[in-house]
């Protein structure tokens, strides 16, 4: 493959790492790559492009952590030869792919489109400081890498995120109550092999988390459709339906996706649930670091007194998606028993991402970029509902909501949210219905919009005014 078709502009706006990342990704869905083809290694990628080792190491790792590449040691690295029935040699890099009905993004395109959901605002990222940690980690792991490392995931991390969440979220725990996973769905299959079994039934928001819903379906549990209200979880219904329940599912500080908060009473009456039946409660943090008024929220686990709360983060939307990293607290009663079963499941991957994040925590720019997004974030969903209330205020009504990376549009009365998700996705648009992220048939339609990537007010009218058009007649496609 020529290098140059790689080569990054420092005219764009994307960060370099971002850039290349994306040629990459280009190259192998237009099978200029193959799978099984060598990639060049780090060193050699950067010196032919005149870039920072740590610049071309980040890019790297967002595309093994993806599943693009696969790192083979002294073998080099190459493209996994799992993407040989995704791509098509022949394939027009210039036809445009279609968008199913579905959340589930395709599995080759990663590109940013308006109102994309759970991505950060990535213009945002302190680039700089990141690729500086890249470089120097790069240079002083270079003989832990080599060597096994800790299916529980990088120690340092691990206290790193004990002190981070002892300070910001109340949670009182030791870094061997804290492990590493391969993102959110990591930490999930961990909780399931320590101490769930195939066919037991949890309770689950409705709506809901729709990718914690598809996991645990596919792992055989059953799941038992719990609504939601303005206090969040109804936690007398689900005693109605499923008092027995062996577990449950919530996103407590900001119920994804509607974003309302679990009112103190209900925390209080789970706990209590959890306790009575000995039952366990996986607690989502879901955007719980993006509150734009006042500060964020305690975390139910700071409440349970009993040890039945197994507590949940990630940060892919703190800091970038392609990070693949996440983190589960669990009591200290039970620590013995995940530390026993890690042992015997894949671990979370390379040292050096997770020995960033640790440096990016421990030296203080973690809690600088938390508190630098606030305030853009905040500015930046004005900019989307401002948009709405201007363009489409007559057809869609924004819910108001305390924090998070995306709005939540209600529909008139008879209006399909899915018809009109559908055809927003034939126009590029990347909008989801809420009536896909709920277990039971609900009248009441909504529309799912990322704001965390419209850098402007002129933006955010642009996307919306496509939006408008499709409202007015959305049979036209």
């Amino acid at each position: 493959m020529d290098l140059l078709h790689l080569k990054p502009s420092r005219e764009q706006g994307a960060p370099i790492y971002l850039q290349l990342y994306r040629r990459y990704q280009e190259a192998i869905a237009s099978g200029r790559l193959q799978p099984g083809d060598r990639v060049p290694s780090v060193r050699s990628l950067a010196s032919e492009l005149g870039l920072a080792r740590g610049t071309v190491e980040v890019a790297y790792q967002m595309l093994v952590g993806e599943g693009y590449f696969v790192a083979r040691g002294a073998a080099g690295t190459v493209v996994s030869p799992r993407l040989g029935n995704l791509v098509d040699p022949g394939r027009a890099k210039a036809s445009a792919p279609s968008h199913a009905p579905s959340p589930r993004p395709r599995a080759l395109d990663h590109r940013m489109l308006p109102f994309q959901l759970g991505v950060p605002a990535l213009d945002a990222f302190p680039r700089k400081t990141w690729t500086r940690l890249a470089g120097r980690t790069v240079r002083t792991l270079e003989t832990v890498a080599m060597t096994h490392p800790d299916p529980a995931g990088y120690d340092p991390l691990r206290r790193a995120i004990a002190t981070y969440l002892g300070i910001s979220r109340g949670i009182a725990c030791a870094p061997e109550q804290v492990f590493v996973t391969a993102g959110y769905r990591g930490a999930l299959e961990l909780v399931r092999r320590t101490l769930l079994q195939a066919g037991d039934l949890g309770w689950y928001e409705d709506p809901g988390y729709i990718f914690a819903r598809q996991f645990l379906e596919r792992a055989g549990m059953r799941l038992a459709p719990v609504p939601v209200d303005e206090e969040g979880l109804d936690v007398r219904i689900g005693l109605q339906r499923a008092a027995d329940a062996r577990f449950a599912v919530v996103t407590p500080t900001h119920q994804s996706p509607t974003g309302v908060a679990l009112s103190l009473p209900r925390r209080l009456e789970l706990l209590e649930w959890a306790h009575r039946r000995r039952a366990w409660i996986i607690e989502d943090d879901y955007d719980s670091e993006f509150r734009y008024h006042g500060r964020p929220l305690p975390a139910l686990k700071s409440l349970d007194r009993n040890g039945r709360v197994l507590y949940t983060g990630t940060f892919s939307k703190v800091l970038f998606p392609g990070l693949r990293l996440a983190y589960l607290v669990v009591p200290a009663s039970q620590a013995d028993k995940f530390r026993d079963m890690v042992d015997h499941l894949p671990d979370p991957g390379s040292v050096l991402p997770q020995a960033m994040v640790a440096d990016f925590m421990e030296q203080g720019h973690f809690a600088r970029h938390l508190r630098k997004m606030r305030p853009l974030y905040a500015a930046r969903r004005g900019y989307l509902a401002d948009a709405l209330a201007e363009l489409a205020g007559g057809r869609l009504h924004v819910q108001q909501q305390a924090g998070g990376i995306h709005i939540l549009a209600r529909l008139l009365p008879r209006q399909s949210d899915r018809k009109l998700a559908m055809a927003a996705q034939d126009e590029g648009l990347a909008v989801q219905a809420l009536n896909d992220w709920r277990m039971r048939k609900s009248p009441q339609g909504g529309l799912l919009m990322g704001f965390a990537n419209f850098a402007t007010a002129g933006e955010a009218a642009a996307a919306v005014g496509r939006l408008a058009a499709i409202l007015e007649n959305p049979g036209r496609t």
